[in-house]
């Protein structure tokens, strides 16, 4: 393993044991923080239903809403990849490690930012009890980040479209991959993959959500009344 890819897995280590030790937190707490996974995947819906309705952008939303940020479990995935994460370079391609690496960084992050969410909140869940929830919770820096990242991940995935040989080695690794326990993982680079290939060209889509979470983290931490309209 390179010294960049003994990187990439030790950052991979930390996040995947933060995100263990997260979900381990008691049953009131988690139910508390899956309210809020539901409540901000209702919000992304109505902030990006242009998108989901465009016949060029429809899979690439799924993606991100249901494997960057929903509130899908990953946690057997999770659990797999700390297992054998030393082994993962090398059957994986190098630039697909570092996709997945980042893809668990904003995991990681999110986790963190909704448990913190969560334990704010002191009121029913609407838009003016998350609007104070958000404020307190978190930094504009920390919310800045988790834009970053999304965006950083789509840009990675929209680049491996545009290498052919990359996907070819990817689709060569499935077996090698499921017998190594990471079948999961494939499958979410893959559909990744598929997603961005459908819109041939993510600057226009990627551009939109940078524009608008920008916004709309502005005007949540401006206290703006309706900080969600688009």
């Amino acid at each position: 393993m390179t010294s960049r890819t003994s990187s990439i897995a030790e950052a991979m280590r930390t996040h995947l044991q933060r995100l263990k030790t997260l979900r381990g937190a008691d049953a009131p707490a988690l139910g508390r923080v899956a309210e809020v996974k539901r409540w901000q995947t209702a919000r992304l819906e109505r902030t990006y239903a242009d998108l989901r309705a465009h016949p060029r952008y429809r899979d690439a939303m799924a993606f991100f809403v249901a494997d960057l940020y929903g509130p899908k479990d990953f946690s057997a995935r999770d659990a797999a990849m700390l297992r054998i994460l030393p082994a993962m370079a090398r059957i994986l391609p190098a630039r697909a490690v570092e996709t997945a690496a980042l893809a668990i960084e904003i995991e990681a992050l999110s986790e963190e930012l909704d448990h913190r969410l969560a334990a704010a909140l002191d009121a029913p869940l609407d838009e003016a009890s998350y609007g104070s929830a958000y404020r307190v919770s978190a930094t504009p820096e920390e919310r800045q980040r988790q834009i970053t990242l999304l965006v950083d991940v789509g840009e990675r995935l929209d680049a491996l479209v545009r290498s052919p040989l990359v996907y070819r080695t990817l689709k060569l690794m499935r077996r090698p991959a499921k017998v190594a326990g990471l079948a999961s993982l494939q499958d979410f680079l893959e559909r990744g993959f598929h997603a961005f290939a459908a819109m041939d060209g993510a600057d226009d889509f990627l551009g939109t959500i940078e524009a608008r979470e920008t916004a709309i983290l502005r005007r949540l931490f401006s206290g703006e009344p309706e900080p969600f309209s688009v």
